[in-house]
């Protein structure tokens, strides 16, 4: 296994993202059209938080008569700012996939925005770290 293989080799570049004045909706939308579990949040072209599946989930009343609604009233009361992580982490494009394992594993987070001087360059999850783990036996 090399050391130093840089994270842009794991990344997803095809990141998609909200920006912080969009609605909870939008982030759910967005999540269910990409079948995706994770979106940063922007405001401008800086990473100011981050928006997961389990995020909305615990925001969303579930309606038990059929066990497949789910009532949004809270996207409508709740902003992203609101319900996102603010500290965040996040990685350059050239820091190490053993660097990002590192974090992933220390602060058990699931994902990872992936930055160059601030900006949003793609996102690094705990699929992709397995992926290439699994390609290396």
């Amino acid at each position: 296994m090399k050391k130093r293989t840089p994270v842009s080799k794991i990344m997803s570049t095809d990141v998609a993202s909200v920006n912080i004045t969009q609605s909870i909706k939008d982030v759910s939308e967005l999540i269910e059209a990409r079948n995706i579990r994770h979106v940063p949040v922007v405001s401008g072209d800086e990473v100011i938080g981050m928006m997961s599946k389990t995020d909305l989930q615990k925001i969303s009343f579930v309606n038990n008569t059929d066990g497949d609604n789910v009532s949004t009233a809270m996207y409508d009361i709740l902003s992203i700012e609101q319900v996102m992580t603010k500290d965040l982490m996040t990685v350059q494009s050239s820091d190490t996939i053993h660097r990002v394992a590192d974090i992933l594993s220390e602060n058990e987070f699931h994902a990872l925005p992936v930055v160059e001087e601030k900006k949003l360059v793609g996102i690094v999850t705990t699929t992709d770290l397995i992926k290439y783990l699994v390609e290396q036996f």
